[in-house]
């Protein structure tokens, strides 16, 4: 028998490792909500990121908080309610709604969806179905890649019978089926189906089978007009700047990303995914691999689900997922199925890098390393020259431009030199272009930037120089060959030759050696060879000092083709992508 003495210390050991167990476990949670904020907090105060964060780990939320601004003129701050556009994640609710309708015997995936649309121009209503406007299979042409959609389209307001009629005529890109080709369209059409099926509008049948059963009481369709409380305004970053976002009529993004919601709501969506309380059977045709979508990942229903990176590590874990982006605003939601752990990033200034960031979160959720974000070489060095003159800003470059914690990028060095050339300070914008071709010799772009400022500075004679530079590394800069001939320069000697058996030898079919749905076709027309990219075909012209260096002159991607050995032919796109010749 146990005495009481003896009994009593038991008890209290175990009372003490109880208590020990419990102060470990916060201090554990407690250091990775410190990391969570140390990270998010490093993206906001070096510019990329502005919006709402929250974290749930096995079900709970961990962290949750806002950053920078929700409306940048009034200086009202981001909070976890602040109401955000979430473009395209949109379509998960507009797939689990004709779910619901399939459940509900109102809707077959597998019937062409003339059978819904009457109306829908034949050729392609009874050939496309549901499931292929799901999966982006439907070969029906993207809407919001249209020449002028901009311009002309995306300011406008349609009914969605109009809305559709802009793109229903329009011959489809491929067999329904065959393929993956993202498109708006598809959605928009599947919003359609649904009123024409339930005889509501999409917002209503939204909010009566989604919003409301599940209590996302700061969700909905986002209307201009309408006040509505806690709405983020969106911006776009222009250099170090920031400007109000285009305005687009939210009748056009529609049931492909119409919708704004809170990171808490989105919370309650992704608990809800879990139950049968909006779907009793089939809710794992939502997340099924439909479809290869590129690389490893694939395409559900409304759903890309892959694996994703565990911060810097080799580990990577199973996600289901979807971005989404719409004229100031982008979003990422993440859903870890395995454990229940979740991550969404709404962020209302345009191009935040969401991906990074979650690769990261997710690291700090399942204790593995990874990257902080580093600062932009490009805009210290404009801060720099603000605060304390060019000479001294200079030396602060020098310094800074190879440090492990700053990053260069020729995008952001080009922007930040015409900023500073639009404001008429042309010495400081030569200085920062120059030091551009220093670190980028083989871009095109930079030498360009760099003429311009040397023009408006009145060295005629170095500019024309560094436009020749241009003209030889893109012989499509239409734009430096104007200024040469403009000031008597041929420019016939700068452009390279190349034998055309040579080209021909180039001609064929070439496939990505790890992705092998990407494949790009060369081809020659009137002795200029042309790629063709899923669709875009574009001129690659010779250029270089050594054999098989090419450019596309449209955007000034390299394409480096290796024909040492004339059965084995390479071709590295952006000098990283590796092709290898299959036909």
């Amino acid at each position: 028998m146990m005495s009481k003495s003896n009994g009593t210390i038991i008890q209290t050991v175990f009372l003490l490792v109880f208590i020990v167990a419990g102060i470990f476990n916060v201090s554990y949670g407690q250091a990775k909500v410190d990391k969570l904020d140390k990270l998010i907090r490093a993206y906001a105060e070096y510019g990329k990121f502005n919006g709402s964060v929250l974290v749930a780990e096995k079900g709970k939320v961990i962290y949750k908080k806002g950053f920078g601004l929700a409306n940048m003129e009034w200086n009202i701050r981001n909070q976890p309610d602040t109401k955000h556009r979430l473009g395209s994640i949109t379509k998960q609710f507009t797939a689990m709604l004709i779910m619901q309708l399939v459940e509900r015997g109102k809707l077959k995936l597998d019937v062409p969806i003339s059978t819904y649309l009457p109306d829908y121009p034949k050729k392609n209503g009874d050939v496309v179905t549901i499931h292929h406007l799901l999966t982006h299979s439907s070969g029906i042409p993207n809407l919001t890649s249209f020449p002028g959609f901009f311009k002309n389209i995306s300011r406008n307001s349609y009914s969605p019978e109009q809305l559709v009629k802009l793109f229903a005529d329009s011959a489809l890109q491929f067999e329904p089926g065959k393929k993956y080709a993202y498109s708006n369209s598809g959605y928009m059409l599947l919003g359609y189906i649904i009123e024409k099926v339930t005889g509501k509008s999409y917002e209503q049948v939204l909010q009566e089978n989604i919003f409301t059963p599940v209590k996302m009481k700061n969700t909905g369709y986002d209307h201009h007009g309408p006040l509505l409380k806690n709405r983020a305004s969106g911006y776009e970053k222009n250099g170090r700047r920031y400007v109000n976002a285009n305005f687009i009529d939210m009748s056009v993004p529609y049931a492909a990303g119409a919708l704004y919601s809170t990171v808490e709501d989105l919370y309650l969506w992704d608990q809800a995914l879990y139950g049968n309380q909006l779907l009793k059977e089939n809710m794992d045709l939502l997340f099924t691999k439909h479809i290869s979508s590129g690389g490893s990942y694939y395409y559900g229903y409304g759903w890309g689900i892959g694996k994703i990176p565990l911060g810097n590590t080799a580990e990577q874990i199973e996600t289901i997922g979807h971005g989404g982006g719409i004229d100031g605003f982008n979003t990422q939601l993440t859903r870890i199925p395995s454990d229940k752990s979740f991550i969404v990033l709404l962020n209302n200034t345009g191009g935040a890098p969401l991906n990074e960031m979650t690769n990261a979160i997710a690291a700090i959720i399942y204790d593995k390393s990874y990257n902080l974000p580093k600062r932009s070489v490009a805009y210290s060095l404009a801060d720099r020259i603000e605060k304390v003159g060019l000479p001294a800003a200079l030396e602060y470059y020098n310094g800074i431009k190879d440090s492990i914690g700053y990053y260069l990028d020729e995008n952001e060095m080009n922007r930040t030199g015409y900023e500073f050339l639009q404001s008429r300070k042309v010495k400081e914008a030569a200085a920062i272009f120059k030091l551009n071709t220093k670190s980028f010799p083989k871009s095109s772009n930079v030498f360009d930037s760099y003429g311009e400022a040397l023009m408006a500075l009145g060295n005629k004679t170095e500019a024309i120089e560094n436009y020749k530079q241009s003209v030889k590394l893109n012989p499509g800069n239409e734009n430096g060959i104007k200024i040469l001939k403009d000031n008597g320069v041929k420019t016939g000697d700068l452009i390279k030759k190349v034998p055309i058996e040579y080209l021909k030898l180039l001609e064929g079919e070439y496939l990505n050696v790890d992705d092998k749905d990407w494949k790009i076709k060369f081809d020659l027309a009137d002795g200029i060879l042309y790629g063709d990219d899923r669709g875009y075909r574009y001129k690659v012209l010779p250029v270089g000092e050594g054999e098989g260096e090419f450019v596309n002159p449209d955007d000034g991607a390299s394409l480096v083709f290796d024909t040492k050995d004339k059965k084995a032919i390479t071709m590295v796109l952006f000098r990283r992508v590796k092709f290898k010749k299959v036909l």
